[in-house]
């Protein structure tokens, strides 16, 4: 036998070469990298009469390797296939069968890793669609006719392929034309399955441990007000722990320009665990106050302030002797000023519309009552805050599953 480069052009027609594919495993998806492995069988069906013999029992022939860069073959490649051999243990897992009539078996066990272009707008809840190429080299649709040997049929798979993050939910058989500017036509074959994600590892790993940081925000809502150290270090560590899980999932993906679901899902989370460190940081403010405004009018019947131990604390977050004491000069509150104001002002502008200053009256009635009862705050916040999330989870998991 010796190859013969004319055996397309010269037939006058395409030459046609069935293709099946057997595929052994998908031996691993990167989301990283966007890209998969696979180990196959491609195998090819061809006629070329030259090969032809005579034969009593009309049996095939079988041979090895070695007589291929002897013979003419297909030049069949992978598209976007970064890489990809063939297997050579013990030898090289080639396969040529020659049939009496000329009709060649040729087969292959190759490992190929191939691009799959991945959309992570769902993750960790999508499902992605890759695809294995094939296309001829050289000869374009003139020269050679790449179709599918059975159909459908010609694409099976063993029983036992699985992953660890993906259900394989379909595999399918497509065929197509691509087009260069070049060169012209070529078939193209196309292997497409569908890869659907398993949620649960996530779940473990993501989503439970976020609920959990939330839902540790809101014991600060039930710890005393005046207990400082305790609410202010369970908010920043609640914080730091939701950062930490953040970071950790980032670390897995690739750097994309968009926003997929489980971002969505851990900064609205994070949201809740920062704005109940502002909600403790409102009561403060507001119990500071009030205490100072009880304190000055203790101070303006008595002449002076006297504190114990525990008044000095909450006043200016020190420890003081109780046996101190401790001549202060009244500082002006200014809520009293404001009102002080307000009063010249009324005063000064006599043709003030009733509109108006029924409006600060309001507002200032607001404010006393807000000063007054800043306890209720937590109790508010023991309530709208697990509902919110309760809602937002339920439009959450309803708009991704």
């Amino acid at each position: 036998f010796a190859p013969d480069p004319s055996f397309c052009s010269n037939a006058g027609s395409p030459i046609p070469v069935g293709i099946d594919v057997q595929v052994e495993s998908i031996d691993s998806i990167s989301e990283v990298d966007m890209d998969f492995t696979m180990t196959l069988y491609l195998r090819h069906y061809w006629k070329d009469e030259r090969l032809s013999f005579r034969s009593n029992k009309n049996k095939s022939m079988t041979f090895d390797g070695r007589l291929i860069k002897k013979i003419w073959v297909p030049d069949v490649f992978f598209v976007h296939s970064k890489r990809s051999f063939i297997h050579d243990t013990t030898v090289e897992n080639i396969m040529l069968r020659v049939y009496p009539d000329g009709n060649v078996l040729f087969s292959l066990r190759i490992t190929v890793s191939a691009m799959c272009f991945m959309d992570f707008s769902r993750f960790p809840l999508d499902t992605q669609n890759c695809s294995l190429e094939l296309e001829s080299y050289a000869y374009n649709e003139d020269d050679l006719m790449l179709y599918w040997k059975h159909g459908n049929k010609s694409l099976s798979t063993d029983e036992h392929i699985s992953l660890s993050q993906f259900f394989i939910e379909e595999f399918s058989a497509s065929s197509g034309l691509a087009f260069y500017s070049s060169t012209g036509w070529y078939n193209r074959l196309f292997i497409n399955f569908a890869l659907r994600r398993h949620i649960f590892f996530f779940v473990l790993q993501s989503y439970f441990p976020a609920m959990l940081m939330v839902m540790l925000s809101w014991v600060s809502f039930w710890i005393d007000r005046r207990a400082v150290p305790a609410r202010v270090s369970l908010g920043i560590t609640t914080v730091l722990t939701m950062s930490t899980i953040m970071t950790g999932v980032s670390a897995s993906m690739p750097q994309v320009s968009y926003i997929k679901a489980v971002d969505v899902y851990l900064w609205i989370s994070f949201l809740f665990v920062f704005l109940s460190v502002i909600e403790y940081a409102a009561v403060n403010y507001l119990t500071t106050i009030e205490e100072r405004k009880q304190l000055k009018k203790r101070g303006k019947t008595s002449g002076m302030y006297s504190m114990d131990a525990v008044q000095a604390m909450a006043f200016d977050g020190c420890f003081h002797d109780t046996d101190v004491d401790m001549e202060l000069t009244p500082f002006p509150d200014p809520c009293e000023e404001n009102e002080t104001r307000a009063s010249q002002t009324n005063i000064s502008n006599a043709d003030t519309s009733p509109r108006l200053k029924r409006k600060r009256s309001l507002k200032g009635n607001v404010g006393r009552i807000i000063l007054q009862n800043n306890h209720v705050i937590d109790t508010y916040s023991r309530i709208i805050f697990p509902s919110v999330y309760i809602v937002f989870n339920f439009f959450y998991w309803g708009l991704y599953i």
